[in-house]
């Protein structure tokens, strides 16, 4: 293992200009380069792309880009296939479908459609902005099939009528008791769409450079109005049940062995417990009038228990990406996928119990102004249930109100008034061996339209005796070189990542690696300084990105970070769990919100405990209700508060709930708020579409 420490030479104490990018052909330290771009994309072309290496060091050299677009009022997804090149820019046909009104799509695009962007050039009026998806595997190669070729909009391999439930998750045992039904074992899976292409196990505990693909015969033919992955209908999956089930029993661990699903080998697995929760023949209650006992689970026969279900089941590369920032291809895909099989008339309840940290938190991501597009124009009577996430206690959020500057009418400078400042600690631990990201978002407070002006961001790097120099506004740099870069802000006059105001992208190299070749940062506490030179009072939110191991994933080696503040209660004592109004902490955990929970119509789900009785109901990962620092200073429109509250702990000293293993013998207990969504999904699909919001 090589670690991350300051080296024999000390690093030069300036900036450098972020190179142009060998793929996009982007000069990305342009004035105007990020304002539609996707600032991680450019911090991915500036490593090398180093931050997807798979398990061999290899970093990923992708032929293409897969990226989720954002056409402009008056086009449609139509238009954008009918101005570009099948050579350059791969729409899945799926999304022609949805009618002209759908401005959003996924895409795979290579050199041609950057150059496209550019003033002049075809689509530099047509596209407002893109993101970027996860660049690696068959998402970094053409599609099979996409919308230039032949028929526009194939027909979908099956229609689902009535109340329908989808789940887009990862690790459905699709055999399992919960998801079967009668004597005859009759699937109540319609369909069943893997993003993956080969086999597994992937990420760290790959044991092919080059992973066989997986058999179409076994996992089902390619859909052809996606374009990749592999798809199962009702009729294929039932076929296998019933030529794995010997006796009147379903040979489970034979039958995913054929479904070449490598992932149900473990015990547990997101997907099956969160469908079981949403969709299984149990119900999470506990007997009528023994409010002491502990929860039980009581057979259902709810609508929820015989609606037929939808699984998309998320590319595992994917998943394991230590961000979750990279989902939002795969997840508008899912989502396409699931709502071009919903009959016109169907009443359809989604699960989505996935997401990040990062993000504006106002509605305005790529992703959630997508999925809310998609939706609607689907004209399908939907809602999408979204976990509100489980950082409460994360300290990866900070508030601050930075004030104007004040000049002194002497000597016509501004005074060193420290409310027109804030300062931030950002401790990286030694051992993280993936990049970390802290966003900073800025509006003008009570104007959030206005321009911003005159903002800067200081950075000293642990174990320096002086900041590097500061970074203004619509400057984007990187340190100590383009060749061997550590850190890198890029900090655009507006952001694609979401609006309004703006957003600084500060992005870290590992702090250690298992691969030579690899650049590392200094672990310890990046000072990051925050200067407010302007005439407006400015309200900044600083939201670190998700950096962990998801279940069901072999360690990866990502490592949360944290912010460091003196006055941050970490006592566990009454009280100390909550935000306090009196106390100066910037670091607050009021705020800490999944990054793709808080769009339109979206219903965002929070945890609390079984047992109310408890001197505090609330789960203590889960952002709560009412706010308890709702008076302090806040960006528009930015939903710190869940819409719903569901079980996710049994009591405050048994955390998680019960729901189904891998196998239809097994029960687990897992925690966490992606627990409650699913409960409220169920209740949805109980009251017909009709649950409150």
């Amino acid at each position: 293992m090589k670690a991350g420490r300051p080296g024999a030479h000390p690093a030069p104490n300036h900036w450098v200009d972020l190179p142009r990018g060998r793929f996009t052909g982007i000069d990305w330290s342009a004035t105007d380069a990020l304002h539609r771009g996707d600032p991680y994309l450019a911090w991915a072309e500036t490593t090398d792309f180093a931050g997807f290496r798979d398990a061999y060091g290899r970093p990923a050299r992708p032929e293409w880009l897969p990226l989720l677009i954002e056409l402009a009022e008056g086009f449609s997804v139509a238009d954008l296939v009918a101005a570009t090149d099948p050579a350059w820019l791969q729409v899945p046909s799926v999304y022609l479908g949805f009618g002209a009104g759908l401005r959003f799509c996924t895409a795979r695009a290579r050199r041609g459609f950057f150059d496209a962007l550019k003033p002049g050039r075809p689509l530099h009026s047509r596209v407002l902005r893109y993101d970027l998806g996860l660049p690696v595997g068959h998402h970094a190669r053409p599609l099979a099939r996409h919308a230039a070729d032949g028929d526009p909009c194939p027909a979908p391999a099956c229609t689902v009528e009535g109340e329908v439930v989808v789940i887009i998750d990862n690790g459905l045992a699709l055999a399992h008791a919960d998801f079967i039904s009668g004597p005859d074992h009759q699937t109540r899976v319609a369909a069943f769409w893997r993003q993956d292409e080969t086999q597994g196990p992937h990420g760290r505990a790959a044991v092919s450079p080059t992973p066989a693909p997986l058999d179409p015969t076994r996992a089902g033919p390619t859909p052809t109005d996606l374009g990749y992955g592999h798809e199962l209908t009702g009729p294929a999956i039932q076929a296998a049940i019933a030529a794995h089930t010997h006796q009147g029993k379903v040979d489970e661990d034979a039958l995913y062995r054929h479904w070449q699903m490598w992932e149900l080998n473990h015990a547990s697995q997101h997907g099956t417990h969160v469908g079981s929760l949403a969709a299984g023949p149990r119900i999470y209650t506990r007997t009528i009038g023994t409010e002491d006992s502990p929860p039980d689970w009581q057979p259902a026969n709810d609508p929820a228990s015989r609606a037929p279900l939808l699984v998309a089941q998320l590319d595992w590369a994917s998943v394991a990406d230590s961000s979750g920032g990279a989902l939002s291809v795969s997840v508008m895909d899912a989502l396409a996928w699931a709502l071009s099989r919903c009959a016109a008339e169907s009443c359809v309840t989604i699960n989505l119990s996935w997401g990040a940290l990062a993000g504006p938190h106002n509605g305005s991501s790529m992703l959630e102004a997508g999925m809310a597009q998609l939706i609607a124009s689907s004209g399908r009577d939907c809602r999408l249930i979204i976990p509100a996430g489980n950082a409460y206690q994360a300290r990866t959020h900070a508030n601050a109100w930075l004030k104007p500057a004040q000049p002194d009418l002497k000597t016509k400078q501004h005074k060193q008034d420290k409310a027109h400042e804030a300062t931030l600690h950002w401790r990286l631990p030694p051992d993280d061996y993936s990049q970390s990201f802290l966003e900073l978002w800025f509006e003008v407070h009570e104007q959030p339209t206005r321009p911003l002006k005159k903002l800067q961001i200081e950075i000293t790097p642990p174990g320096a005796s002086a900041p590097l120099p500061p970074i203004s506004l619509g400057e984007s740099k990187v340190w100590p070189s383009a060749a061997k870069p550590q850190v890198a802000i890029l900090f655009p006059q507006q952001s694609a990542l979401g609006h309004p105001g703006s957003c600084a992208l500060i992005a870290l190299a590992p702090t250690a690696s298992w691969f030579d070749n690899t650049v590392t940062t200094r672990a310890g506490s990046w000072r990051v300084r925050i200067i407010n030179r302007s005439d407006a009072s400015l309200v900044m939110d600083a939201y670190i990105e998700r950096d962990d191991v998801p279940l069901g994933v072999d360690d990866t080696g990502a490592r949360p970070s944290w912010l460091e503040d003196r006055h941050y209660d970490t006592s566990g004592g009454l009280g100390g769990f909550i935000d306090q109004p009196d106390n100066p902490s910037m670091v607050r955990r009021s705020g800490a919100f999944n990054d793709i929970a808080t769009g339109p119509g979206t219903v965002s789900v929070g945890g609390i405990r079984y047992f109310a009785s408890t001197m505090d109901p609330m789960a203590r990962y889960s952002p709560r209700s009412p706010d308890p620092d709702a008076g302090r200073p806040e960006r528009a429109n930015v939903q710190k508060v869940p819409d719903r509250f569901a079980v996710s702990d049994d009591h405050a000293t048994l955390w998680g709930v019960r729901s189904a293993g891998t196998r239809s013998a097994a029960r687990v207990r897992l925690v966490g708020t992606s627990m409650a969504a699913p409960q409220v999904a169920r209740d949805r699909v109980k009251r017909g579409g009709d649950a409150p919001a």
